[in-house]
């Protein structure tokens, strides 16, 4: 039983001279890592939300849905307005085909009963150069009554169907003037449907945005920290359904103090030390970033000051590939030798 104790006692000097040679740590710390809220994007039911809390997820993940069934039915509504507005402005588009076909024909009859009415003027005019002449020759006795009556019959004749074909010509300009009013109608319809399906195209797309957003994703990939709802809860835009964050790279806050800080820099390597199940575990890292502004010493840590009225706060980047570190965990840190 002596001998029993006699070996304890060696073993527990044994590491009391271990403890009092290990070197004391140059600053102490705790593990961060940069964490992410995702909220809804669209008010609703959640249907389905398929991670826990400790799951790991992809970047872009689904993992989960709101429901979307009133979005969907606005959406398609819209659509169809579109459709509708469409086929308005394919009809419009038909019928100033139709009306610009139809001044074409009118505009033809135009150039021909112009044409026509120049061609009899010209008969006119030679009818009334033969009536003067044979009027003339009636009153020197040398033309018959008989003579003069059918030329200034003649005469009357070509007249009419001038005045005639004169009025022909004002009834079809104006029919081209009524052709190309309702071209210019037709046109306006056309253009005020083709606004119409723009409105609709971009109100369509803005539902389409709303009905993607009730699919809950993971903005980047790394393991679920906290859930804040459950399948069957009502969310609103913004309101938090879960926390994440990347745990294969993480951050150590420590603190040291102004003796220290000009021998701190950037890229300095640095063993992280932490306790891990039944012993002590160490990874390697390297000092990212150092504050340039001094704070006091936060409640809980202790420096190799003894806690100096002003310290710094550093950050140490650690590979964490294993997830050994977890956020909170308090950790030695060891300035050079290890780092990478």
């Amino acid at each position: 039983m002596g001998f029993r104790v006699q070996i304890i006692g060696l073993a527990f000097a044994a590491a009391a001279a271990a403890c009092a040679q290990a070197p004391k740590p140059d600053a102490y710390g705790n593990v961060e890592a940069t964490e992410v809220v995702v909220s809804a994007e669209a008010a609703g039911r959640v249907v389905s939300l398929s991670v826990d809390e400790g799951d790991a997820v992809a970047a872009d993940a689904g993992i989960g849905t709101i429901d979307a069934s009133e979005l969907r039915l606005a959406h398609d509504q819209l659509v169809a307005q579109r459709e509708a507005a469409a086929s308005r402005v394919d009809e419009a588009a038909g019928q100033v085909r139709v009306l610009e076909a139809q001044r074409s024909a009118g505009q033809a009859q135009l150039d021909a009963a112009r044409s026509q009415a120049r061609a009899l003027d010209a008969e006119r005019a030679i009818a009334q150069r033969t009536f003067d002449r044979t009027d003339r020759l009636y009153a020197q006795q040398a033309a018959t009554t008989v003579q003069r009556d059918q030329a200034e019959r003649d005469l009357r004749v070509l007249a009419d169907r001038l005045h005639a074909q004169n009025d022909q010509v004002t009834a079809q300009l104006r029919q081209i003037a009524a052709q190309d009013a309702q071209i210019a109608a037709a046109g306006a319809q056309r253009q005020t449907a083709a606004r119409q399906v723009a409105s609709a195209d971009a109100q369509a797309a803005q539902a389409a945005e709303r009905v993607s957003k009730t699919s809950i994703r993971s903005p980047r990939s790394g393991t679920v920290l906290v859930t804040y709802v459950k399948a069957g809860e009502f969310v609103q835009p913004g309101q938090p359904i879960l926390k994440m964050a990347s745990l294969d790279v993480v951050d150590v806050r420590a603190y040291v103090a102004e003796t220290q800080l000009s021998a701190v820099t950037v890229g300095l390597p640095a063993q992280v030390t932490f306790d891990a199940g039944r012993g002590r575990q160490s990874l390697a890292g390297n000092v990212s970033w150092t504050s340039a502004q001094a704070e006091f010493t936060p409640t809980p840590i202790q420096t190799r000051e003894e806690r100096a009225d002003l310290v710094y706060a550093i950050k140490i980047r650690v590979p964490n590939a294993g997830g050994a570190l977890k956020i909170g965990m308090p950790v030695d840190v060891q300035f050079g030798g290890g780092g990478r």
